[in-house]
């Protein structure tokens, strides 16, 4: 499967973004969706991930109450909801696939899209 994340942008703290990881190819439905996000000189850190069905996931304790997952597996896509942007937030943000579990640990994930990037100002 190929991924394509989009949706990034340049955005002040407060506001919202909505990424979007279309996949191409079929059986996208038989692949968990991670988010990771990675800033420059720092680790890979888990944000989210949605399992194949979607109706079970995980999301980081930083973005707890304010990011959101969900997939819909008919138009190939998953999304991560952005709300309450934080300077801290700023980062690539790749989305992820796996024929496994839905996981926060990015080795799981044997498929990567090319990443986009979230900039929010202060």
């Amino acid at each position: 499967v190929q991924l394509q994340a989009s949706g990034g942008g340049f955005v002040q703290a407060g506001g919202s973004l909505r990424l979007s990881c279309t996949a191409s190819g079929r059986s996208f439905s038989s692949y968990a969706v991670g988010w990771f996000r990675q800033n420059q000189g720092k680790d890979r850190e888990f944000v989210a991930a949605v399992s194949q069905s979607g109706g079970a996931g995980a999301i980081a304790h930083s973005v707890k109450g304010r990011f959101t997952f969900s997939r819909d597996n008919a138009k190939n896509t998953a999304y991560l909801q952005m709300n309450s942007l934080k300077p801290e937030d700023t980062a690539v943000y790749y989305c992820a696939a796996t024929q496994g579990p839905y996981s926060d640990y990015y080795y799981e994930y044997e498929y990567w899209g090319q990443g986009t990037q979230v900039t929010v100002s202060s």
